[in-house]
Parts: structure tokens; sequence; C-alpha cells
């Protein structure tokens, strides 16, 4: 903890030294977590920097540690998190299988929650869209393309617009539109 007070917040370094503490308050229960957490929380909350202040806050909310009491991530309700999801082009249902989702279109959302499961899933489609191009040889090589070679360019780009979909909805949640 005294690390993560005496340094001034520089980004990366910075974010992963509350990171680590987070990770630590993660683990703890009652007097002992609120004795962490809070004090993390009041640094986070004085920061200048609002996008270094919404990174620490996603960060922690990945290991269980929630900084965000509605100072930092914008307020939104399931009708906005709905809404969203329709312009992009993805299924908020997907969302509510890894975080709870309100019964009220108007009740407030964890905002926090599913702008990590939306980065966690345009991660995942990501890397399957890589593995997959990996796997076919190159077009300029020697090695023509097959049928199934096709198929697997055809499901890999399937996987990268999903991958940006799902992108697309976190950075808008994050943005507050």
């Amino acid at each position: 903890m005294r690390i993560v007070r005496k340094r001034t917040p520089e980004g990366f370094r910075w974010r992963k030294a509350v990171a680590g503490v987070n990770s630590i308050a993660g683990k703890l229960r009652g007097m002992e977590r609120l004795r962490v957490e809070e004090p993390v929380r009041e640094i986070v909350l004085d920061l200048d920097d609002q996008e270094l202040q919404r990174e620490v806050v996603l960060d922690a909310r990945k290991v269980g540690v929630d900084l965000d009491r509605g100072e930092v991530l914008p307020y939104a309700t399931l009708a906005d998190l709905r809404r969203l999801s329709y312009m992009v082009g993805v299924d908020v249902r997907r969302v509510g299988k890894y975080t709870r989702l309100p019964d009220g279109f108007g009740d407030k959302i964890d905002t926090a929650a599913c702008i990590v499961v939306g980065r966690t899933l345009s991660e995942y489609y990501r890397t399957r869209a890589h593995k997959l191009w990996l796997r076919v040889p190159d077009p300029d090589g020697p090695e023509k393309l097959r049928k199934h070679h096709r198929i697997m360019l055809q499901r890999a780009n399937v996987d990268r617009t999903e991958s940006e979909r799902w992108g697309a909805l976190s950075k808008a949640l994050a943005a507050g539109n």
C-alpha cells in the first residue's frame, strides 16, 4: 500500500501496483479487506487522470474488488445496455450469463461488470480468430488454399467481427453513450 501511495500515477507501472494490491484485497474478507480496499479507493478517486482512474477501477473489478460507487464510471440502466447491445449487434443475454442484470428497464446495472464481460468476450473472439488465421497456409506461399482453409478463414472473419462488436459495446458503456 505504501508503494502505491508514494508513486506518482504514471500509467502502466502505477496501474500494475494498484492491481497487485487489489488482487490481494480480493482474497481478504471482513475488516481486513476494508482496511486495504478503502485507502486504495480514496487514492484512485483522487487521481486527476480520468482514463487511468477508469482503467484502475476496471482492473480491480476483474479480481472482485469494487472501487467504484458511481463516481468513476457512468450511470447506466438495463435499457441503456439493451439499446447499446442492439446498436452494436450483440446479444445482451450473453452479458447476463456472467453478471446479474436487473429485472426492470430503468434499474441500474453494474457498469464495471458489464464492461469487463464485454472486454473479455472481445478478447476471446479476437484470440479465436487469430488462432484460426495461424492455422491457414500463407496465400502467397507454395501450398494452395483448400476448401477447409477457406471455411476457417470465413470463421475467423466472423470471430473478428464479433470481437469488434463486443469491444464497441464495452467502449460505449465506458464512455456513457
